[in-house]
């Protein structure tokens, strides 16, 4: 079995636990997910199963758009609503007329250093682990981009955002350090992945309970649910290659890709159309294969 599904994660399941629910699902041999979300996050998590597996760190490096509610007035040890309050501020009128300006300074490139509470390893450890024995670690910083940050609502107590940014954003750490800035702390009450790349936008997504409704009914229907491994690279130029070039192309030739448009990636296709791989395009033009499939 080959091919992507994009996942609805529901609440209080993790990444890894909803990976393997769905593989069960699918009696899949090989499967991994695209980037994990916490227990408390809800959207798109993109499965990759059989030979789509080879493309799972591409998909990870893609932009990723959320909608998160940030809680103001209190900090908690997770950063989110499912940790201790750590720390509480009264909130004011003049915090809430600086929402909007303090959350500009955040667009752009950014550091962040990665909380306690994440999958990110020290000397081995998940961080989490050290958490929960109380201990704190030192965490280098990390270079991260956000694109945008719409603010949706503002009430009372919390604020409702829409964020694009870069492959290795801590959303939690983000409303902290926006909290942070306000002088009033913040954290995530509320969060939802709404695309990974190239999916989420136009593309279905479906529930785990869902799946199990198919699956009820026939290996086929659970299988329909399924997109081509290409689904990934919808957004990349086309190219369709006559079969002599293409076998050059398989043996390591890197050949002139004759197109004006500036993509990195391109889909290449043989002479019948079929999906063959993805390309990668150098400054000077030259293709050669990233992805054969």
């Amino acid at each position: 079995m080959h091919g992507l599904l994009v996942l609805d994660k529901p609440l209080g399941l993790s990444s890894n636990h909803a990976l393997q629910r769905v593989k069960r699902l699918f009696n899949a041999k090989k499967a991994g997910h695209t980037g994990t979300l916490d227990p408390l996050a809800t959207g798109v998590l993109v499965i990759c199963f059989g030979r789509a597996t080879k493309i799972v760190d591409h998909i990870m490096g893609s932009t990723k758009a959320y909608f998160v509610v940030a809680k103001l007035g209190e900090q908690t040890d997770t950063a989110d609503r499912e940790g201790q309050v750590i720390a509480s501020s009264n909130v004011t009128d003049e915090h809430r007329t600086k929402i909007a300006s303090v959350v500009e300074q955040f667009v752009g490139d950014i550091e962040q250093i990665p909380p306690m509470y994440s999958a990110l390893k020290k000397e081995g450890v998940p961080l989490y682990k050290y958490a929960r024995e109380g201990k704190e670690v030192e965490r280098r910083s990390r270079h991260v981009r956000v694109d945008s940050i719409n603010i949706n609502n503002i009430d009372a107590y919390t604020v409702a955002m829409t964020v694009h940014c870069s492959k290795g954003t801590y959303i939690r750490t983000l409303i902290e350090d926006i909290g942070n800035k306000l002088g009033c702390y913040a954290h995530v009450a509320e969060l939802r992945r709404l695309s990974v790349g190239a999916f989420g936008n136009d593309m279905p997504m479906h529930t785990i309970s869902e799946l199990e409704h198919y699956a009820e009914n026939s290996v086929q229907s659970l299988e329909r649910t399924l997109l081509p491994i290409e689904a990934a690279f919808k957004d990349y130029p086309k190219y369709e290659m006559k079969n002599g070039l293409l076998q050059a192309l398989e043996q390591g030739v890197r050949l002139k890709y004759p197109c004006e448009e500036k993509s990195k990636f391109i889909r290449i296709y043989d002479s019948n159309r079929i999906f063959r791989g993805l390309g990668s395009r150098d400054s000077q033009g030259l293709v050669n294969f990233s992805k054969q499939f």
